[in-house]
């Protein structure tokens, strides 16, 4: 009788990647054959009726879910797929590819490597705001002169990598925030405010701060908040406003020291749900040095833009006088 005694491998990132690939997993999973530059995929975690999936590569290979926001890389889509933690899913991996097994690891079919050419291409057809548009956009004390001052369009139609994504309805209205262009491609924020949920799709860089080219030279004080819808409220109201990329996100190191010198006071104003709240939390451990607050959660608006939008003009004035008032 012979006896086995080879024992299962430690499972690592670095066991996996000795006998697989990223491209390799991720088509896997994915049911694709290979990742082309520029094509679309349809997500594998959530309902995806359109594809709205594109890969990028940052030294690792990245899976953009444009409608969400969300990347993975191989090991965090299978974690998400599974609903799983991170070592669960490489495990999982590991089962998948019979890498339990030494027999079999010269068996597998290694997808070619990925090459990235650069980020993907978002394009926009415009159109002109409709009066409808615009009286929505007012109940946030936004005007079309902000709009313009801000760089935000009407979409007709919308393109990802030249294939058409999505299209204006009286149902869905789509907003376009161009943040300039990085090596001859345009990067755009699109908004989708009547969608319940995927409201956001972009191809900008974390390190993109919004609002940042509509920010005054010097200024008293600096407000920080999460989106640039209330960047352009705030600015409504004679007051210099910025926003990372999202709201998981803050302002590089390199940004945030560049702007405490421009401004002498900086507030971080985030929503006053448990994420804002949680985030806050987290930047201020980093940086106690700057001013926190939110609205309180007994009028019932998470976020200024819709505190204007239920108490009007000048109530939102009041309020910010009086937060000036109390901590600054």
């Amino acid at each position: 009788m012979k006896l086995n005694f080879e024992f299962e491998p430690q499972i690592t990132e670095e066991y996996l990647l000795h006998y697989l690939t990223e491209e390799t997993i991720f088509c896997y999973y994915m049911g694709i054959s290979k990742i082309v530059k520029g094509k679309l995929f349809n997500s594998i975690v959530r309902d995806d009726k359109k594809p709205t999936c594109g890969f990028f590569r940052k030294a690792r290979l990245y899976l953009k879910d444009f409608a969400t926001g969300d990347c993975y890389d191989c090991f965090g889509l299978v974690s998400r797929l599974y609903k799983c933690s991170y070592y669960s899913a490489l495990r999982q991996i590991a089962i998948d590819f019979n890498l339990l097994n030494s027999a079999s690891k010269d068996k597998i079919q290694i997808v070619p490597k990925f090459k990235d050419k650069g980020r993907s291409k978002i394009q926009i057809e415009m159109q002109d705001f409709s009066n409808e548009q615009l009286d929505w956009w007012k109940q946030f004390g936004i005007t079309k002169a902000i709009l313009d001052k801000y760089r935000v369009f009407s979409c007709k139609s919308v393109f990802i990598n030249d294939n058409l994504s999505a299209q204006c309805t009286k149902k869905c209205n789509i907003y376009g925030y161009y943040m300039g262009k990085e090596k001859n491609i345009e990067l755009w924020r699109i908004y989708f405010p009547d969608r319940s949920s995927y409201r956001f799709f972009s191809n900008t860089p974390a390190s993109l701060v919004q609002g940042y080219d509509q920010l005054p030279e010097k200024g008293k004080a600096l407000v920080i908040t999460k989106s640039m819808k209330d960047c352009m409220t705030l600015s409504s109201l004679g007051i210099a406003a910025c926003a990372p990329n999202s709201e998981t996100l803050f302002l590089t190191e390199s940004t945030l020291s560049e702007l405490k010198s421009r401004f002498k006071k900086i507030v971080v104003f985030y929503d006053n749900d448990l994420t804002g709240i949680e985030f806050m939390n987290k930047i201020k451990r980093n940086h106690p040095e700057l001013i926190y607050t939110w609205i309180p959660r007994k009028f019932g608006a998470k976020d200024i833009s819709d505190y204007y939008k239920a108490f009007g003009r000048e109530k939102t004035k009041n309020l910010i006088k009086s937060f000036i008032k109390h901590v600054l």
